[in-house]
C-alpha cells in the first residue's frame, strides 16, 4: 500500500496523479488539516508533524510514502530514516522529482512556494546542483486561504499582491511548489503573462512513484482518506477529484 500525506487538500492533486498513473494501487491518504498550514511552521515542528505522518500511515498499512507537502521536504533530513522504520528507496518527496524535470531546461524559472520552502533553500540548492539558478517567491497567506475554502476573489487578490512589483515576463516557466497552489491554478493564470508556463510538479512526482513502487503495488485499487480535522472544503474537493471513488473519510479530531 501507498502512503500519501499532505497538510491538508493540497496534496491531493498529487494523489489524482499518481491514481492515472496506478489505478490498480492501494492508496491511504492523509490529510492532517487539524495543523494546516504547515508553511509558517518552524523546522522544528515540520520535523515532528512529518514523523508523525508517516508514523500514522504505516500503522494504517503503508509500506511506500509519498511525501506531498514541500514544506516538510527540508524536514525529510532530519534523522527520518533512523527514526522510522523507512527506507530511502520506500520514500517519494517533491524535490526531487521537480528539479530533475528541469535538468536540460534553459527555462527561466521562478520558484513560488510557502515561506518554509523557501526559507529552507531547499530548491534552491537543488537546483543549483544541476547548475541553475532560480528566483523565488514566498505567498505567505495562500495555502491557508486555499485550504480553508476562501472566495476566487480573496485568492486573487493574495497572488496580485504577491506579485506586485514582478515581472513576469522574466520568466519562461513558473513552478508550483506547494500542492495548494494548482487548486487554483486559473487564477496564476489570469495574473501572469501568457508567455509564462505553469509547471505543476504532480505529474512528474507520479512518475518517480511508478519507477520507485510499481514493481510492489499490486492491489485492487482500494482508496482510504484519514484527516486530522472534519474540513467541508476538504470534503468538496475529494468529490470532486475522485468522483466515482466512493470512500468514506475518517476523521481523526
Amino acid at each position: 500500500m501507498i502512503g500519501v500525506f499532505d497538510s491538508g487538500s493540497g496534496g491531493l492533486t498529487v494523489l489524482r496523479a499518481i491514481r492515472e498513473a496506478m489505478p490498480s494501487a492501494d492508496v491511504i491518504y492523509f490529510g492532517d488539516t487539524k495543523n494546516a498550514p504547515y508553511g509558517l511552521r518552524s523546522r522544528a515542528e515540520l520535523s515532528r508533524l512529518t514523523v508523525e505522518a508517516i508514523a500514522r500511515l504505516h500503522r494504517g498499512g503503508a509500506q511506500n510514502i509519498v511525501s506531498a507537502c514541500n514544506s516538510v521536504s527540508a524536514s525529510l533530513a532530519v534523522s527520518l530514516f533512523d527514526v522510522l522504520p523507512l527506507a530511502p528507496g520506500n520514500l517519494v518527496e517533491m524535490v526531487g522529482p521537480t528539479v530533475s524535470h528541469f535538468k536540460d531546461s534553459r527555462s527561466r524559472i521562478l520558484l513560488v512556494a510557502t515561506p518554509a520552502t523557501i526559507a529552507s533553500e531547499i530548491y534552491q540548492n537543488a537546483f543549483q546542483m544541476i547548475g541553475k539558478e532560480i528566483d523565488t517567491l514566498a505567498i505567505p497567506e495562500l495555502a491557508g486561504a486555499i485550504e480553508s475554502g476562501a472566495s476566487d476573489t480573496e485568492i486573487e487578490r493574495i497572488i496580485r499582491d504577491a506579485f506586485a512589483g514582478i515581472e513576469s515576463n522574466a520568466y519562461d516557466e513558473l513552478i508550483l511548489a506547494c500542492t495548494h497552489y494548482p487548486l487554483v491554478q486559473p487564477v496564476f493564470n489570469r495574473v501572469l503573462s501568457e508567455k509564462v508556463s505553469i509547471f505543476d510538479p504532480a505529474s512528474a512526482v507520479a512518475d518517480r512513484v511508478v519507477r520507485q513502487f510499481a514493481s510492489r503495488e499490486t492491489g485492487t485499487g482500494l482508496l482510504r482518506f484519514v484527516i486530522s480535522k472534519d474540513s467541508a472544503p476538504f470534503r468538496a474537493r475529494v468529490a470532486e477529484f475522485f468522483p466515482t471513488s466512493g470512500v468514506a473519510i475518517e476523521v481523526l479530531d
